[in-house]
């Protein structure tokens, strides 16, 4: 046993730690998540930053104590002491039906990805399987004169959604199956949840130079973000920004092509992927993957 100096040493030392961290407002604890996950995430944009600065992740992940999935504890959930605001504030995951393991997803990833889209003022914003709408309130960087439509399939988180986001006027939740639902023309598509393959409606819905956002994934829901940027009427940019896994987004889904998904993303995580074709172009000796009406190739758009 150590003296009862040191044990007061310990016990004055967690007492400061409480009082400092009573000290600090939620508003200043959410400033310093957010310049946090830029430097984590290498993040460039500003804006982004301070979109997560200022969106409030308590409003979307109903009252605490919270259920919590951390990097370090993947086997399971762990639940926050209290309930106070202040807990959301880090890179984890939050729990939004621990049952069905749908969470509110990682910070730092999404973040990043944000910083990769560019978003800009004015844009139109689709995001599919929105959950309680936490990303959603990318409305922060499309500004006032922008629109963003969040669509969840499930009736319960769609409408944690429409509440959580009555703040953003310019944002639209709709309660319908995204792999589905006619599209209207967007400048950005984000999809949350993991698709085998990207579906005609998401690419015909593009503007020129408009970017799809969705997780490519196998039937073990492992896979990558794959980033695709419209530059012709049947040739996309494409790449894979970063290996990801994401539940299944029903309807969405290619047994087969799932399977080979799997096995040319083991070989090379997708890194020669480098542009994405659509019929009636054929796949050639460069395919990387291939669906019907569709495939992606390590040719870039200009060989």
């Amino acid at each position: 046993m150590g003296s009862a100096k040191q044990r007061l040493f310990f016990i004055e030392s967690a007492s400061a730690r409480e009082g400092s961290r009573m000290s600090i407002s939620v508003k200043t604890a959410r400033r310093c998540y957010a310049e946090e996950l830029r430097f984590s995430a290498h993040v460039e944009s500003r804006s982004v930053v301070d979109a997560f600065a200022t969106v409030p992740r308590e409003r979307f992940v109903g009252p605490g104590p919270w259920q919590i999935k951390s990097p370090m504890r993947m086997g399971g959930y762990w639940t926050t002491p209290d309930a106070d605001p202040r807990n959301v504030y880090h890179d984890t995951l939050i729990a939004l039906d621990a049952e069905r393991g749908i969470n509110n997803g990682r910070p730092s990833l999404w973040i990043a990805l944000l910083d990769e889209l560019g978003i800009a003022s004015g844009e139109h914003v689709i995001h599919l399987g929105c959950g309680t709408g936490y990303y959603s309130a990318v409305a922060e960087l499309v500004g006032t004169t922008g629109t963003v439509t969040a669509i969840e399939i499930d009736a319960q988180l769609a409408a944690r959604a429409r509440k959580a986001l009555l703040r953003w006027e310019q944002v639209s939740v709709l309660n319908t199956d995204g792999s589905s639902v006619a599209l209207d023309p967007a400048d950005t598509i984000i999809t949350s949840v993991g698709a085998t393959h990207p579906l005609p409606a998401w690419l015909d819905a593009l503007r020129p130079n408009g970017r799809l956002l969705m997780p490519m994934t196998a039937d073990d829901q492992w896979g990558g973000m794959l980033l695709v940027t419209r530059r012709q009427s049947r040739k996309y940019a494409a790449r894979f920004v970063c290996s990801a896994g994401f539940i299944e987004f029903s309807g969405t889904r290619d047994a087969v092509v799932a399977k080979r998904l799997a096995t040319v993303f083991r070989r090379d995580r997708g890194l020669s992927v480098k542009s994405l074709r659509r019929a009636p172009a054929e796949p050639d000796e460069t395919c990387w993957l291939a669906g019907e009406g569709w495939w992606l190739s390590t040719a870039g758009l200009e060989d």
